[in-house]
């Protein structure tokens, strides 16, 4: 998303009190001499909301680790971060894999993009699965929670009946829409451009997979297959007559305030229901996911919080007890992707009010990439 947002330090084990919503803009990204977390813009504001303290709930929610500092750093923002107090500058990482490329370049000390990140990055934020799923793979993909991906359209408030034609497509059409060589001139009376999230999006990768797209038409701008392109979950990214992918869960928490709110000043922009099925129930600021469209088995998807298998397995001399604990769901107010939410204190119930659900298993993946 394109606003930006606290992205602070944890420094106790479990929840913390007296803290502030995490909605709150930030004109600095945090350095810590701890844990970094990059990646997603799909997940950054919930996870910034737990690391950061957020009383979205009605009750002061904070997720750290044991004694070791958290930071949270935005998908878009200034081009360069520092992540650690005892590393230097690099490319941000700009989406769900930039962040994994930044995380096996920690990993494995290999310079990316010209830039030595070895032991910069802990966490990478994924709103995909693994690409390259491996049983002896460096990484595991542990689920955060659910998601589903829907479209955003925009068209003028005068031209209704192209807005009716928009509101509802089927997954068909839009595979059409995706692979055309050129705009779209039979769903209205002016030409539909598809449009799609710069090319390290793990929603733009999910949602072309889930049309079965695997060479974008030429009806995509060029400029949408640069890390350039559009960012995702955003206003203000596409003009009237076209569409792009965007995640159930960023509508409803901008649309509730949870999220800053970047949708309210594209007030043509709308979310288009998929095969009929629209992704939330509700109006205006009281907005729900809807369960039928986010268990979906093609347009629902888990999304995931990515870290080194070795630090995260007792048996291995790498192994990390912090950060084991972190991506545990056993582990309830200590852990990033518990999703309990009967008690509002608990990171479920903030990761609820962002829009997400529950995922669909707790079982986590290792994978190469």
């Amino acid at each position: 998303m394109k606003v930006r947002k606290l992205a602070s330090v944890g420094i106790a084990t479990g929840l913390l009190a007296g803290l502030v919503a995490v909605a709150t803009p930030a004109s600095a990204d945090p350095v810590t001499g701890g844990y970094a977390v990059v990646g997603s813009d799909t997940l950054q504001d919930s996870m910034n909301a737990l690391v950061n303290g957020t009383s979205v709930t009605g009750a002061n929610v904070r997720v750290a680790a044991n004694g070791v500092n958290l930071g949270s750093f935005d998908a878009f923002g200034a081009s360069k971060i520092r992540t650690k107090v005892s590393g230097g500058y690099f490319t941000r990482p700009g989406g769900s894999g930039a962040g994994i490329s930044a995380l096996l370049a920690s990993i494995s000390g290999n310079p990316l993009n010209g830039e030595t990140l070895t032991g910069q990055v802990d966490i990478a934020r994924s709103s995909s699965g693994p690409s390259v799923v491996n049983v002896n793979g460096a990484l595991v993909f542990v689920p955060f929670a659910r998601d589903a991906v829907a479209y955003a359209y925009q068209v003028p408030a005068s031209d209704t009946a192209c807005a009716s034609a928009l509101s509802s497509l089927t997954a068909a059409q839009l595979t059409a829409l995706y692979n055309a060589s050129s705009a779209n001139t039979t769903l209205c009376s002016t030409p539909v451009t598809p449009r799609l999230p710069q090319s390290n999006s793990g929603t733009r990768k999910f949602f072309l997979k889930a049309l079965g797209v695997t060479t974008v038409g030429a009806a995509v701008p060029a400029t949408d297959n640069q890390p350039t392109g559009p960012q995702e979950n955003a206003g203000g990214q596409i003009s009237d007559y076209q569409i792009i992918p965007f995640s159930a869960a960023s509508w409803i928490a901008q649309s509730n305030g949870a999220a800053p709110n970047t949708i309210a000043a594209s007030p043509t922009l709308k979310l288009g229901a998929v095969n009929g099925q629209l992704a939330y129930s509700g109006t205006g600021s009281n907005l729900s996911p809807v369960a039928a469209a986010y268990s979906d088995t093609t347009f629902g998807r888990d999304t995931y919080l990515v870290v080194e298998y070795a630090r995260v397995n007792s048996a291995d001399p790498k192994y990390d007890p912090a950060l084991a604990t972190l991506v545990d769901p056993s582990k309830g107010t200590n852990s990033l992707v518990s999703f309990v939410t009967a008690l509002a204190g608990q990171p479920g119930a903030v990761k609820a009010k962002f829009g997400f659900m529950a995922p669909s298993t707790t079982t986590p993946t290792r994978a190469d990439s």
